[in-house]
């Protein structure tokens, strides 16, 4: 780089210590430049990459984002995303937030960002936000949607986004069974490890199905998730359609009693069913934020 350049940080990118010299002829002369948290809800089709988070030897959703915004504002970056998804899985409303000192306006820094990404990957909206705001942290819930295909012949199209059952489902017991998901319940038969000392218990705050011609959606809104959770649940929610598993069997599952007999009914479904639809915050986007307090006023 030519002397008198800006050097940007090239790892921990941290925008409130960064700075820009100037060199006049005086000497150096530094300029202090603007931090500014900058939030995108991003839509991506998951098939082929690693899953969202940074991975060492793997292309990953976290991984392309970071790439794409350095490219754009020649700075390095470190995403910080609502939703860890997994391998393979979707997303039509994923939120990251970055830290940066470009002046570029939001709408520049989508179609930027867009340009410097592959095929699969686009963000849909940015938004200056506060500094402090996590898009993790500070989530309220998630909405999950894992869809399944009911059809015995294949559907190259539709299985993209869907996990085929060729066998007939009771769509009215998958009702009542997703039911009685409300509340608050301790996940830890449908879900993967955690940690030692973490809880499992999730709070749903709503959960519906619905058929689409051939297609059957499930959809969960819950203050968190535990790993594989949303997809375990959709394999023992085809297991009460598919009359292998009963009513009192979920009941049982959900108070903590679920034996081996259970166990084998609630399989982790394949990834491509499973959809990040959106993140849900008090005051994000922030245009909302500033609606609610003029009708405050």
């Amino acid at each position: 780089m030519e002397r008198g350049g800006t050097t940007p940080r090239q790892s921990g990118w941290e925008c409130a210590s960064s700075i820009g010299r100037e060199r006049g002829t005086e000497g150096v002369r530094v300029r202090e430049k603007p931090c500014r948290n900058i939030a995108l809800v991003v839509e991506y089709d998951g098939t082929g990459y690693s899953g969202f988070q940074l991975q060492r030897n793997a292309t990953s959703i976290q991984g392309e984002l970071e790439r794409a915004v350095a490219g754009l504002t020649q700075e390095p970056t470190r995403m910080r995303g609502a939703g860890r998804t997994d391998a393979g899985v979707h997303a039509r409303g994923q939120v990251v937030a970055f830290l940066t000192t470009t002046a570029l306006p939001c709408e520049t820094i989508v179609k930027g960002v867009n340009s410097f990404l592959p095929m699969g990957i686009a963000v849909q909206k940015a938004y200056d936000v506060p500094l402090g705001f996590d898009p993790r942290r500070h989530a309220r819930s998630r909405v999950y949607r894992y869809t399944i295909l009911r059809r015995d012949r294949p559907s190259p199209l539709n299985e993209r986004y869907a996990h085929r059952v060729a066998v007939g489902l009771d769509v009215e017991a998958m009702k009542m069974a997703l039911a009685l998901l409300h509340g608050s319940h301790d996940f830890a038969a449908l879900g993967g490890s955690t940690g030692p000392g973490r809880s499992t218990v999730r709070e749903v705050f709503s959960a519906r199905l619905w058929q689409e011609d051939e297609l059957l959606h499930i959809e969960i809104e819950a203050n968190a998730f535990l790993p594989h959770q949303m997809r375990r649940t959709a394999g023992m929610l085809a297991s009460v359609g598919a009359k292998r598993l009963s009513l009192e069997g979920v009941k049982a599952i959900l108070e903590g009693h679920a034996g081996p007999e259970h166990r084998k009914l609630m399989p982790t479904l394949p990834p491509q069913g499973l959809c990040l639809m959106e993140v849900r915050y008090k005051d994000f986007p922030p245009h909302e934020r500033e609606a609610n307090k003029d009708l405050q006023r």
